[in-house]
C-alpha cells in the first residue's frame, strides 16, 4: 500500500472499531454480553456480520498480502475474541445463568469499551508501516 491508502484504511478501521463498541456498549460486562446475547439468539449469521472488523482486518491481509507479525496479531486476537464470546453465547444459550459462566461483574468504563478503537487501528499501523 502507498501511505495515503494506510491513512484511509486506518481511518476506516477507527470507524469499524467504533461501530462494533456501540453495538455492544454497556456499562457493565454483563450488559455488553447481554447485548451480544440478544443478537446472537436473533440470528448467528447478523452476529457474525457485525463483527466487521474481523473480515475487515482479513480483507486488509489478504489485499496487502502482509501476514507479518502485527497483522497476524489483530486476525488472532479478533478471532480469539469472537471464539470466546460465542462459547459465552452457547452456554448462554444452552441456559446456563451467566454468574456460573463469569462469576463476577465488571464495570466497563468509557476508556476501556473504546480501548479497541486505539489498539487495532494503531496495530494496523504497526503492521503496515514496520
Amino acid at each position: 500500500f502507498i501511505k495515503m491508502e494506510i491513512v484511509h484504511f486506518f481511518f476506516i478501521f477507527v470507524a469499524i472499531e467504533l461501530f462494533e463498541s456501540n453495538w455492544q456498549k454497556s456499562s457493565t460486562l454483563y450488559g455488553m454480553l447481554e447485548n451480544n446475547f440478544l443478537v446472537y439468539k436473533k440470528n448467528i449469521f447478523l452476529y457474525f456480520i457485525l463483527h466487521i472488523s474481523f473480515f475487515y482486518s482479513l480483507y486488509l491481509s489478504i489485499s496487502s498480502n502482509n501476514f507479518g507479525f502485527w497483522m497476524s496479531s489483530i486476525l488472532a486476537l479478533k478471532f480469539f475474541d469472537i471464539i470466546f464470546k460465542l462459547s459465552i453465547m452457547k452456554k448462554l444459550s444452552d441456559g446456563i445463568n451467566i454468574n456460573e459462566i463469569i462469576p463476577f461483574d465488571a464495570n466497563i468504563t468509557p476508556i476501556l469499551r473504546y480501548l479497541n478503537v486505539l489498539i487495532y487501528p494503531l496495530l494496523f499501523i504497526f503492521a503496515t508501516t514496520l
